[in-house]
Order: C-alpha cells, then structure tokens, then sequence
C-alpha cells in the first residue's frame, strides 16, 4: 500500500484487480444471431467445420479434366489426342469420365467422376470431337481437392473473435445460417457535476463542457461494447442514487466518471456503498488515483476521476479486466500495439505509483510531452505513444530503452 495526498492508503493497479475480480459478477448470456448480422460481434463458442470446404474436389483453372496418366509424355511435337466426353458448368453434377477421355471444365467446377487432373486451357486445343494435350499434368495437378480449405471436425474460428468478413464468409460456406456471440455488453456511461454542461451548450465561466461522456462512449465502442449514456448527475446524494440505480437496472457494466475523490462533493463512493459494495478507493497509478471499483447487485462499478486524461487512462487500464471477467473472453481494443523506442529525456516517477507518461515518437525516439496533467487532454493528441513506468521503478533515464504503446497511428513525414 502507498500512502498518498488526501487517501488514507492507496493499493497497487495489480492487488486493486486481484481484489475486485475475486468479487462475483454476474455474466453476460448469448445469442443466435443471423450470419447476416453477426460481423463486429464476438462469438462465444468455438466455430467447428460440420463439412469438408469445398465438399468435393473442383477444378482449380479452366481447362479439361482428364486422367492425369493419359497425358504421360504429351509435347508440342507429339499431343496427346483424348475424345470430348462433354462438359461440366459450375454448379452442374459431374458426369463420369473414362479412360482417353477428357470433359471441358471451368474453375470451381466439380471434378468428373473418375478424372484426377486438369489440363490448362492454354496447353489443349480442340477439333471436331477430340482435344489435344500438349502438357502432360500429374495426380491432382490443377484440382482443389475435397477439404483442401478446411476439413470436418476443424476448429475454424476459437471463441472470443471478433468476427470480422472473412470469418462471416467462412461460416457461411460451413452450413452455418446463424452463429452464437456474446449479447452485446451493454456499457453505462453518468457523468456527475455540478460544473458541467452537456455537449453543443455554450459554458459560463466556472462551468465545464461534459466531454468525458462522449469520449468514453467511442472508447466503450473500440470494445464491441453498446454505450449507454445516461447523462449528468448533479452533486446530490438523492439525485445520484437514482441515476446509478437506473444504469444498474439497464447495463451490464457502469462507468461513472467525477466525484471519486476525497473532496466533500466527491459523494459518488458513498452512494455506491450506499447501493453494494465499494471493493477498492484510490488507486496508485498516476493520472488516475482517484479510481475506484465497486459492485451492485453483481454488477461492476468503474469509478472514473473526472480529469479527461486521468478518465481515459484509467478506463483502458480496468475496464479490459472487467470485461473479461464478466464475458469469459479476454478482448482488446484494436488500436494498441508496442514498439521499443530509446528517451530522449528522463521520465520521472514516485515509488510504488504506477506512471502513464505520455509521449512524441518519431525515428525511434520517444520524447515525454512537457504538458502533461491529468486535466491537459492535448496531451494525450500531441502524443502518439504512453510509456508506462512500474511501481517499482523511479522513473527511465534519458537514453533507456522502454517499451512504448501507440495510442495513435504513426505518420511518416513528407
């Protein structure tokens, strides 16, 4: 524990988590949904091929299907002359082909019964009722045989995909009609405050635009997760109550953000304990301390402090776990990768307080905003990079090789 400003003790990111998801959570259910509908969702069981695909072998080019043995030492100067036994459109049944023969085949036609070659159209010549074969092919040669993509009984996709087109298009040719995914984890967004305003009013001064609302919603939405925004909370106990209560009765998950600090309008801990149980209060990660973590009625509070920077932090630090825990299924947000980049100037940090430091990349160096309060959102715009500092670390010295993870896509320089 680390004692800090105005926080009796405030554990570590690690045993706040460890602490939380020991608490019982109430999960979220499945669905079938229509293969028409399911991309974006994420699915819940594993997919299991219940066919071959393709489900029998086909022609892979256009051409004639043969027996690969009546081409044996087929030239320009010596072709081999094979009868015209018919042909086989796509999605026409096979006609069956015997020795010396040869069927006209186009690609993704299925194969003649007893044929296991296919000579190319551009090797083959025809006249009257015979064709010639100038290029000897071997066993399967040009043939997409039965199961070649995907065998019966193969796991094809692993539950916890996020299913994207080419997994629908998959499915589809499996037999599937409708898949099962997760129910769309449905997400609370409050606000609360009485500086605040709602987004596209003009503020007074001393009042305050809601933009942690809107801003948590697109993050929520990186998740496969619905929003729900439920709006502001002014800084009244009776009046908060019943807003929290509201989002518990709607949604799987509630972020609250503001409120969840030690000041004496910081009363959101209060309801929430008021409501269920307040597991943790006060974390050791900088921005962010104010976190907290709560349940009601097996439902999973997230305590946001109410600086933009600080919010968003802590949201993608807690807010994967606590998916996971209630789904079953580790989800990620896509846009995060890490890359190793050298300081180009010393980031500091107190022991035993985990530090977001953001940060500029560029040609391998990754230079800290000099800007860079909780409350300063350009921070996390200037940067394209977060380095994370440790608790047991105090701080990286300039020159340190740290591993830095991309919040924002990297542009080359014209």
């Amino acid at each position: 524990m680390v004692r800090l400003k105005g926080f009796k003790e405030r554990m570590s990111v690690d045993l706040a988590l460890r602490l939380f998801l020991e608490v019982e959570l109430k999960k979220v259910d499945s669905e079938y949904v229509s293969v028409f509908d399911a991309c974006g969702r994420i699915i819940s069981e594993d997919i299991i091929a219940k066919i071959d695909v393709p489900h029998f072998d086909r022609s892979a080019v256009d051409g004639y299907a043969v027996r690969a043995e009546d081409t044996f030492g087929a030239s320009l100067t010596n072709p081999v002359i094979l009868k015209l036994a018919g042909e086989v459109e796509i999605g026409e049944k096979p006609c069956e082909l015997k020795q010396g023969e040869a069927v006209k085949v186009s690609t993704g036609s299925a194969l003649p019964k007893g044929a296991n070659a296919v000579v190319m159209l551009e090797y083959a010549r025809e006249f009257d009722e015979n064709v010639e074969v100038y290029k000897p092919v071997t066993p399967w040669e040009n043939v997409s045989k039965k199961g070649e993509d995907v065998k019966a009984g193969e796991v094809v996709l692993k539950k916890g995909e996020v299913l994207q087109p080419q997994d629908i298009g998959i499915i589809s040719a499996l037999g599937y009609s409708k898949v099962k995914v997760l129910k769309r984890v449905k997400v609370a967004v409050i606000a609360t405050g009485n500086e605040l305003v709602e987004v596209g009013e003009k503020p007074e001064v001393g009042k305050v635009v809601n933009s942690n609302s809107p801003m948590l919603c697109c993050a929520i939405k990186e998740f496969g997760c619905e929003p729900l925004y439920l709006g502001i909370a002014r800084d009244d106990f009776g009046e908060l109550l019943e807003k929290i209560r509201k989002a518990v009765e709607v949604a799987d998950i509630v972020t609250i953000t503001g409120g969840t600090s030690v000041g004496k309008k910081d009363i959101v801990p209060e309801v929430v304990k008021k409501l269920g149980r307040l597991i943790v209060h006060g974390v050791a990660m900088k921005p962010g301390m104010p976190t907290g973590l709560g349940v009601i009625e097996g439902k999973p509070i997230l305590l946001l402090p109410g600086f933009p920077v600080a919010t968003l932090i802590s949201f993608y630090t807690f807010f994967p776990e606590i998916l996971a825990r209630i789904t079953g299924i580790k989800i990620v947000a896509k846009k995060w990768s890490v890359v190793r980049a050298k300081l180009k100037r010393r980031i500091p940090s107190q022991p035993g307080v985990r530090t977001f430091a953001r940060v500029l990349l560029k040609e391998g160096l990754a230079e800290p905003i000099r800007t860079s309060g909780s409350g300063i959102l350009t921070s996390m715009i200037r940067a394209n990079g977060m380095v994370v500092v440790p608790e047991d670390k105090e701080g990286f010295e300039e020159g340190e090789s740290v591993e830095v993870i991309l919040i924002r896509d990297l542009i080359k320089d014209s």
